[in-house]
């Protein structure tokens, strides 16, 4: 933790305050693994601390759910189980724990990392930019001078750690809509190892029952999300994600090589148009994804994962 260049924290959620040199802190499990140059050669010398800002970290209405940037993932884990939730029919809750379990960490990080955090760091393998995108996630951002704007999820994140807020701009937070929370969902993953980052990471909805949104993430540099106005077919899909993702944006690092990444996401995205496309509540399909526990969705033990089976 190489922050000895720090010559002040200012408790503030002012973006007015902020000026050359600084960084925004809400729960810093990655700025402080960073370090002092975290942002580039020239070192950091103020942290604008969020810690006594005292948003609400979730709000429930019949509109949606507010999540503020705050928020931790302890707390978000929670939210399916809430009154204010539990009652409601709405199946885009089911997506909240796996996205949370994907972050495969301690009890400590979970106490500490932030929904805003995870987008702002706008890596890959984020699970909440994956949670955020797939609900059609609205980020509130707010700007000097009093400023606020809105930009969907989905265009937040530009690539891989990058995004789309402008020096001194602060994430307020995210409003996931009831529209997208009453869809029907589906959920993959895969990492190459047990408990390893999310390689590929694809999230299905269907809304009303017909129109079919997929969204990708952890394969490729930023979300990616397709829409249907009724399901594909296998052939369909399969060219809709040739039109919708290039061969350059699969990432490509330790947690998994392009051509793994892309085969993967083709197989898991026709998982999902299989699962959406059988009648609600018809027994699991076997599915490839090492995610855990595969009961929660009413799904059989998965068997082979894609390694074991040669893919």
């Amino acid at each position: 933790m190489d922050m000895n260049t720090i010559e002040s924290v200012v408790p503030t959620t002012d973006p007015g305050q902020w000026r050359d040199g600084d960084a925004w802190l809400a729960g810093g499990t990655v700025l402080f693994s960073y370090g002092s140059f975290a942002f580039g050669p020239q070192p950091l010398k103020r942290l604008l601390d969020l810690g006594s800002a005292g948003w609400t970290p979730v709000t429930v209405t019949d509109g949606g759910i507010e999540l503020a940037a705050i928020c931790n993932v302890a707390e978000l884990y929670k939210l399916p189980g809430l009154p204010a939730a539990a009652d409601r029919s709405w199946p885009g809750l089911d997506l909240v724990r796996p996205c949370c379990d994907s972050f495969v960490a301690s009890f400590k990080v979970w106490n500490m990392s932030t929904v805003g955090g995870n987008l702002c760091t706008s890596l890959p393998a984020g699970p909440m930019i994956s949670l955020c995108a797939a609900l059609d996630g609205t980020a509130t951002i707010l700007g000097p001078g009093g400023s606020t704007r809105s930009v969907p999820v989905t265009e937040f994140v530009t690539g891989d750690a990058t995004n789309c807020l402008a020096p001194g701009e602060l994430l307020r937070s995210i409003h996931l809509p009831a529209s997208a929370l009453a869809s029907r969902v589906a959920f993959r993953r895969l990492s190459l190892s047990n408990l390893g980052r999310s390689g590929v990471l694809l999230i299905g909805r269907l809304d009303g029952g017909t129109s079919f949104v997929l969204t990708v993430t952890a394969a490729t540099k930023r979300p990616v999300q397709l829409r249907f106005d009724a399901l594909p077919d296998t052939d369909a899909l399969a060219r809709a994600l040739d039109e919708a993702v290039p061969t350059n944006l699969y990432h490509n690092d330790i947690h998994g090589l392009p051509a793994w990444r892309r085969d993967m996401t083709y197989r898991l995205a026709e998982e999902i148009r299989a699962e959406l496309a059988a009648p609600a509540g018809a027994p699991g399909l076997r599915i490839s994804g090492d995610f855990w526990p595969p009961s929660d969705r009413g799904l059989q033990a998965p068997g082979l994962n894609a390694q074991q089976e040669g893919a």
